[in-house]
């Protein structure tokens, strides 16, 4: 008999708030269940739920927004994110950075997004949160097979509710776009439900964290790290995929994802080159540590510039005060 492994109803990137858990409506759902819901500018709560949340970025995410504002993965993250834990882990990530004044997302206006096209992963899920049974006793042993279902998130301040528009849940999440995204983000949410199966019981090490950051969060610097490092002397990969990797960053996406697994749960998929471990294991240390110190020093950065724009803005406030 399959052993259940473990549920997720409060994943960060199931529903795009942080509140209560009251407001989720104790009804599980199914793909064909009915939802009464729309949101439009001519709804009174209009861009509401874009202020005072938590919207954690997956690595699909800050892909795709980078890519619409047209700036480096670097910039991205240090202008529009901060820093957070994933989904009560050691696992850092990125969540959207509010503003100081209204606690709104950045890309929200009066008229509503300004991203709405490539807005992010946890926005297109409200209000509709889906839950993911985990079981053991899959036939190849790594993937766990999952079991959905779904449920609302009804907050008091939602009109959205109140409108005429019915759909089933299975043409909400194909207007919203939410089952390509689920795609993409699959393997790298599978990571983070491997590290909360451990607990904190073990750490994870800080170098473990280095990588795991910079690969979820800045691809051009991954992909540097697989071609400008002592990478490729280590690790056996196929010409397709190099050439792959070289130059799509979904494919380099979803490499990233492989190798953590590999590295950080010991997942298949990646062998080391026979021969090579002894003789090169002091050199190949040495060159991935200075490479993840650059990413150690990136995400530093980021909570520097937080911090100096608090301290900034406190002392503008005690100046306008006299």
């Amino acid at each position: 008999m399959n052993e259940k492994k473990g549920v997720d109803l409060d994943s960060d990137f199931m529903k795009a708030t942080d509140k209560n858990p009251s407001n989720i409506l104790p009804e599980k759902l199914g793909y064909d269940s009915p939802l009464q819901f729309e949101c439009h500018p001519g709804v009174s709560c209009f861009t509401a739920c874009c202020h005072n949340i938590k919207i954690v970025l997956t690595p699909y995410d800050i892909l795709v927004l980078r890519k619409r504002l047209d700036i480096p993965a670097h910039e991205f993250v240090t202008q529009y994110t901060e820093p957070t834990l994933l989904e009560r882990t050691d696992m850092p990530g990125v969540q959207i950075k509010l503003t100081e004044d209204k606690k709104a997302c950045p890309f929200v206006t009066p008229e509503g997004c300004t991203v709405y096209g490539d807005r992010p992963t946890a926005c297109r899920y409200y209000p509709v949160g889906m839950a993911d049974f985990h079981e053991g006793g899959s036939e190849d042993n790594e993937t766990p097979k999952e079991d959905k279902f779904f449920f609302l998130v009804k907050e008091p301040h939602c009109k959205g509710f109140e409108e005429p528009k019915t759909w089933t849940i299975r043409e909400w999440r194909a207007d919203q776009g939410v089952d390509m995204r689920d795609e993409m983000n699959k393997q790298w949410l599978r990571l983070i439900m491997r590290r909360k199966s451990h607990g904190f019981q073990a750490s994870l090490a800080d170098a473990a964290k280095r990588m795991f950051f910079m690969a979820s969060t800045d691809l051009d610097h991954f992909r540097r790290f697989i071609f400008e490092s002592s990478f490729l002397d280590t690790y056996e990969v196929d010409q397709e995929t190099l050439d792959k990797i070289k130059t799509d960053d979904v494919e380099l996406m979803f490499f990233s994802f492989k190798y953590l697994a590999n590295t950080l749960f010991g997942a298949e998929g990646l062998n080391i080159k026979k021969g090579k471990i002894m003789a090169k294991v002091q050199e190949i240390q040495q060159r991935q540590d200075d490479s993840l110190k650059k990413a150690e020093q990136d995400y530093l950065k980021i909570k520097a510039d937080r911090e100096k724009a608090k301290k900034e803005e406190a002392e503008a406030l005690k100046k306008a005060k006299k």
